[in-house]
């Protein structure tokens, strides 16, 4: 069974700045450093781009996982989107969603995945997964917005 959800980030930035503080591999790092993630293949550095992959290694839940995602899709300012090639989830899908409001910007991040290992997957995602994603995005989204402002 596929999960998905939304968060939405509000942040003073123009949408065009937001867009490029979320394609950065550095601020990601930055931004996830509680789970030790750090980039270890393919666009390691600077901004990825469509038809790039990286390739993250992390610990969630204690556990050493590694991630390769692509690109897929980049509409410069509006949206991009990444998609894992090679990693932990039987699908994962991020779309990333930028719009100008009259106070800076709203960054929309849009979630799909589906855990592996059928029913006892399906209970992962239920019982803790989407909400512990779901934390990591919106922490990342108030990071970027949040903290970036004084960072450029």
């Amino acid at each position: 069974m596929t999960v998905s959800f939304v968060c939405r980030t509000e942040s003073p930035l123009p949408a065009e700045q937001l867009f490029d503080l979320a394609r950065s591999i550095d601020l990601h790092v930055d931004s996830q450093q509680k789970s030790g993630e750090r980039a270890i293949g393919g666009v390691t550095r600077g901004l990825i781009g469509e038809g790039q992959e990286v390739t993250w290694r992390a610990k969630h839940f204690g556990i050493p996982l590694t991630m390769t995602s692509r690109i897929t899709h980049v509409d410069f300012p509006r949206s991009f989107t990444d998609e894992q090639v090679k990693g932990p989830f039987t699908s994962f899908r991020h779309v990333h969603e930028f719009a100008s409001t009259a106070t800076g910007s709203t960054m929309t991040d849009r979630v799909e995945f589906t855990a592996p290992l059928g029913v006892l997957g399906r209970a992962v995602e239920r019982l803790f997964l989407a909400r512990y994603l779901e934390r990591l995005i919106r922490d990342r989204g108030s990071f970027l917005a949040g903290s970036m402002a004084d960072f450029l």
